[in-house]
């Protein structure tokens, strides 16, 4: 068997001829174009003859997605919540006038300026009162001992000891 047909059942000559032969009748058709695109304008019948089917919904929701849908259902009720509280805080401070934030602020300051009263004269009675007469000579030494070490080069470290 001569599977990759490496004889030919003509000659080459023949081959040729009927080759362009093909061609030639191939090239005398006239090219024919095709549509891309068809539109049906008769009208659909209101009532068609089959009877209408049942098509079941068979759609399956993924765990993931579904989690995510409650989710985002729980946070946006929770959004709305802490926006309605927003509301209702921001609503009242509007209304407040400064008499308002005076008489309710009063109590606080008084007892602010009360304390800082207080914890100003126990201080005052806390600090000791002493006077030191020093008699005699005072003599004051001081010796500054420096030691300095530079090591390396371009990130350079100096180190100062002083005793």
């Amino acid at each position: 068997m001569d599977f990759l047909h490496t004889q030919s059942a003509m000659p080459e000559s023949e081959a040729a001829a009927e080759a362009r032969r093909l061609l030639d009748e191939w090239a005398a058709k006239p090219v024919r174009h095709h549509p891309t695109s068809f539109r049906d304008d008769t009208e659909p019948p209101a009532v068609g003859t089959a009877p209408p089917v049942r098509q079941e919904d068979h759609r399956i929701v993924p765990a993931w997605a579904a989690g995510i849908a409650v989710a985002s259902i729980g946070v946006g009720a929770g959004i709305t919540g802490i926006g309605c509280g927003a509301w209702l805080v921001l609503q009242g401070l509007a209304s407040v006038s400064l008499a308002g934030v005076l008489v309710v602020t009063l109590p606080f300051a008084g007892l602010a300026m009360a304390a800082t009263a207080i914890g100003g004269a126990i201080s005052r009675a806390r600090a000791a009162v002493t006077r030191n007469v020093y008699e005699g000579p005072v003599t004051h030494h001081t010796e500054i001992h420096n030691n300095t070490t530079t090591r390396g080069a371009f990130f350079a470290r100096t180190r100062n000891e002083i005793r």
